[in-house]
C-alpha cells in the first residue's frame, strides 16, 4: 500500500467539525504539508491524498492555512493518478534536469490533471455558491488531490512547514458541479517593454457553463490581468468582460463581472499587461525571477459534468497575439485596449 499524507486509502474519513450555516452537513479536512523542510530556494513541493473510491464528495469551500511570507502560492490539483507514490516530492511547474538529493522529482499529476483551487498573497477563504461543489471520488475522474506549495526561500535547518488548505466538503449531492479552466501563456518579455500576453480558446464541447469567480496570477511585472468571453453576433464579435484585477493585490477568487452563461462556440480570452522595467529579458517560468500570466475561471454546470478542457494556453509573445489568433477575431474594441492602458 502506498504511503500518503497521513491518509492511506480513505479520504475524508473523519469529521473535524460540522458547519451549521449550510442547509446540509459540512465537514472539514485539514490538507496540509506534513512538516516539510524547504531546503533550497524556489522549491515546489507536492503531497497527495487518495479519495475513497466508494463514495462521492463535494468540496464546497476552501480555507487557506498559509501566509505569503512562507508560501509564494499554493495550487490544489485534482488527479486521476498522482505524480509520485512518495508522501512528498519536488514538483516544479517547469521541470528541469536538476537532481534534488532530498526529494524525488515528478509532476503534480501523472494523469488527469486539473486545477481545483489556487491561492496567493494572503487571499482569504473561498465559499462556493449554494448547491455548487467540486465532485471528487467514486463518480469523478478526480481520484486524488495533490497540494502544491511554492516556497521562494530556503528555510533554516530544522524549521519545517505545514502550509495548506482546510477543505469543507459534504456527501450531500450538489446539483451544480464546479469546474476551473486556466488560461495562460508561454513566451517572454523584452527589456524595457510594455507587453501584452494574450491567449484565447473556443469552447468546443456541447456544454453550458456558468462563470461565478475568477482569479489572476502574475509575478512582479504584472500590472493588469483581464478575462473575456467573445461571442459571434450578426454584427460582429461581442466582447464581454468576465473580470479584471491588479495581480499584485490579494490573489483571491473574485465574483465575475458578467454571469451570463457561456455556450458552445463562444471563446474565452485573457490578457496580462506586463511592464518589464529590467534591462534583461524575462521569460515565463517557475521561479520568482521569471513571470507567469494566469487567469483562472471558476464556473458551474447544471446536472452535467464540467468541461473536459481544463487548460487554455498560447505560445505568448512574440509569437502569439489576439490579432493573429486562430479564432480570427474581427475586431478588438477600443474599450478593451483602454481598460488595459498603463499610466
Amino acid at each position: 500500500m502506498m504511503a500518503y499524507n497521513a491518509v492511506y486509502s480513505v479520504f475524508f474519513a473523519f469529521c473535524v467539525c460540522v458547519f451549521k450555516v449550510f442547509a446540509y452537513e459540512v465537514d472539514t479536512y485539514d490538507f496540509l504539508m506534513p512538516n516539510v523542510w524547504p531546503h533550497k530556494d524556489e522549491l515546489y513541493l507536492c503531497t497527495p491524498i487518495r479519495i475513497s473510491p466508494y463514495h462521492d464528495y463535494y468540496i464546497v469551500g476552501f480555507q487557506p492555512n498559509a501566509t505569503m511570507h512562507t508560501a509564494h502560492h499554493m495550487l490544489l490539483y485534482g488527479c486521476s493518478e498522482p505524480g509520485s507514490d512518495d508522501p512528498v516530492w519536488s514538483c516544479g511547474e517547469m521541470q528541469s534536469n536538476e537532481i534534488d538529493k532530498k526529494y524525488n522529482t515528478a509532476n503534480p499529476c501523472k494523469s488527469g490533471s486539473q486545477v481545483v483551487y489556487a491561492w496567493a498573497r494572503d487571499a482569504p477563504s473561498l465559499q462556493l455558491p449554494a448547491d455548487v461543489g467540486f465532485l471528487v471520488g467514486r463518480s469523478s475522474p478526480v481520484k486524488y488531490l495533490v497540494l502544491q506549495v511554492h516556497y521562494m526561500a530556503r528555510f533554516p535547518e530544522y524549521q519545517t512547514d505545514n502550509s495548506g488548505v482546510i477543505l469543507q466538503y459534504t456527501q450531500e449531492r450538489m446539483p451544480r458541479q464546479a469546474g476551473v479552466i486556466l488560461l495562460g501563456t508561454s513566451g517572454y518579455i523584452a527589456p524595457q517593454r510594455l507587453e501584452y500576453m494574450e491567449t484565447a480558446c473556443r469552447i468546443e464541447e456541447q456544454k453550458t457553463i456558468h462563470p461565478f469567480a475568477f482569479r489572476t496570477h502574475t509575478h512582479s511585472l504584472g500590472k493588469q490581468v483581464s478575462g473575456y468571453v467573445v461571442r459571434q453576433t450578426p454584427t460582429g464579435d461581442s466582447w464581454q468582460l468576465l473580470g479584471t484585477k491588479d495581480p499584485l493585490k490579494p490573489q483571491m477568487f473574485y465574483p465575475v463581472t458578467n454571469t451570463d452563461p457561456v455556450h458552445y462556440n463562444d471563446v474565452l480570452a485573457a490578457r496580462c499587461v506586463m511592464n518589464n522595467t529590467h534591462d534583461h529579458v524575462v521569460k515565463i517560468g517557475a521561479t520568482n525571477k521569471d513571470e507567469m500570466c494566469n487567469f483562472y475561471l471558476m464556473y458551474w454546470v447544471e446536472n452535467d459534468t464540467p468541461l473536459e478542457q481544463k487548460y487554455c494556453f498560447s505560445m505568448g509573445p512574440p509569437y502569439y497575439y489576439w490579432n493573429n489568433a486562430p479564432e480570427n477575431f474581427e475586431h478588438i474594441p477600443d474599450s478593451i485596449l483602454d481598460e488595459n492602458k498603463i499610466n
